[in-house]
């Protein structure tokens, strides 16, 4: 522990005179999170809002950083964040936003419903909504496929069958009108140095305010559909049942709550994967020579059979691509917190009550972790590999005490989604084109990601 006399301020991130650097991290939050790093360091400040009401936000981008945040000292930096706070009234006190007693008694209740041995049993569904895109792609006249509106559709899909036991096309048509306008609201509020209560009848606050009612009235149909339906082993049936003697049973607001996290945070990450693996294969051939080889070795080529969670042992070289996809593509590129003590991150004296993030986006891309951070490499991701990395070099789905309780289920889809889709398919990217992006809440494409297809013989 360093002494309170060595311990360093952090430097502070140069940003406009009259507002900081707010409208950096509003336009250009992932461009504004790398330049910080480059330029100042693993620990920064940013200073955003007018002269008299600016907002201090502390960043952390080393991995050492990331692992005292979110691990050996989270008891310190609790989800209190103004980001946060925002998220928690726009889509309520589910896990993502809940804290203390309450998130405690929330995940021992889910728990039993993600173990190894449930997810697995998840494994036909996945195949099945994989081979249905397959299918469809395969009739289409079409030679080409926006893989981020695609993989969105395919993920709920995925949801829909495995969470609801049912249909999403409604929900994927709201979710989509709904979601990134929420996002935006939210993110605005919470840099703002000054907003007006959700109550007054701005524009703004009307207009989330009818997002937020279609999104609960989606989920409140769900939780009534299960509830007619005895017998059913999808994740909403279950919740409906879940009790203990303990924690006892979740009341209707939890269930919606509950069901709206799933909804949203459980085809995220994994539409994010799946777009950007099946977008860097059609970029790179050599390595997607390689999944082909090993697909076929797996499930016997096109026309095969169908995965299983058993086989994601056998396809090592694939999860590696996907882990790498989420590398450079985290669905997170920020994890935010708010302190509690003061304390000290890298040296960097961290005040109590600020609020401070750590960023996969750029932890992703620190040369000390990572050579030629830029380049698509799935030999990053070798056994070896990652024993030589730090912990938390790569954190795609948080970590410590609230890391996501489904990263296992979207790992499966994952990799048994693409699995299909690349037995069937060999992609092709003739424009190599970046695919814009932003930052919201999570990871945001602001243009089409195409690649062109063939049905492989």
């Amino acid at each position: 522990m360093t002494t309170t006399a060595t311990v360093a301020q952090a430097p502070t991130v140069s940003g406009s005179p009259l507002l900081g650097s707010m409208t950096d991290l509003l336009n250009d939050p992932l461009g504004t999170y790398l330049r910080a790093r480059r330029d100042h360091g693993d620990v920064v400040r940013f200073r955003a809002g007018p002269p008299g009401l600016r907002t201090d936000i502390y960043a952390v981008f080393s991995a050492e950083g990331a692992q005292q945040m979110l691990a050996t000292q989270a008891a310190n930096f609790r989800k209190d964040s103004g980001v946060y706070e925002e998220v928690r009234q726009s889509i309520g006190n589910g896990l993502l936003t809940s804290q203390d007693d309450l998130y405690l008694r929330q995940r021992r209740l889910v728990q039993p419903l993600f173990t190894r041995q449930r997810v697995s049993s998840y494994g036909r569904q996945v195949a099945e909504e994989a081979a249905a895109v397959a299918d469809v792609w395969r009739a289409a006249q079409e030679e080409s496929v926006e893989l981020v509106g695609e993989m969105h559709r395919f993920a709920l899909h995925m949801v829909g069958r495995i969470l609801f036991g049912t249909d999403v096309k409604q929900a994927f048509e709201i979710i989509e009108r709904t979601l990134p306008p929420l996002q935006e609201y939210s993110l605005k509020r919470g840099f703002s140095p000054f907003k007006a209560p959700r109550s007054w009848p701005t524009p703004a606050n009307q207009r989330a305010a009818r997002l937020q009612a279609e999104l609960f009235e989606l989920c409140d149909g769900i939780i009534a559909d299960r509830r007619e339906r005895d017998g059913e082993d999808d994740l909403v049936s279950l919740l409906v049942r879940v009790e203990n003697e303990v924690d006892g049973s979740l009341d209707a607001r939890e269930l919606r709550e509950q069901v709206l996290i799933f909804l949203l945070a459980g085809h995220e990450t994994t539409a994010t994967a799946l777009a950007f693996g099946l977008h860097l294969l059609a970029r790179h051939p050599q390595e997607q020579e390689r999944v082909h080889e090993e697909v076929d070795r797996v499930l016997g080529g096109p026309g095969g059979r169908a995965p299983t969670a058993a086989d994601l042992k056998d396809l090592p070289y694939l999860t590696m691509v996907l882990k790498e996809a989420m590398r450079l593509y985290p669905s997170a590129p920020v994890i935010g917190r708010r302190s509690v003590a003061d304390t000290e991150i890298e040296g960097v004296r961290i005040p109590a009550g600020v609020d401070i993030f750590a960023s996969p986006w750029v932890t992703h891309r620190h040369p000390d972790y990572w050579p030629d951070p830029e380049r698509f490499d799935p030999s990053r991701f070798t056994p070896e590999a990652e024993a030589a990395r730090p912990r938390y070099a790569w954190f795609p789905f948080g970590g410590g005490p609230r890391a996501c309780i489904g990263q296992h289920l979207s790992m499966l889809e994952s990799v048994l989604g693409l699995a299909v889709l690349l037995r069937e398919f060999a992609f092709t990217d003739p424009q190599q084109q970046e695919v814009p992006l932003g930052a919201g809440i999570t990871l945001m494409t602001k243009g089409p990601a195409w690649v062109r297809f063939t049905a492989r013989s």
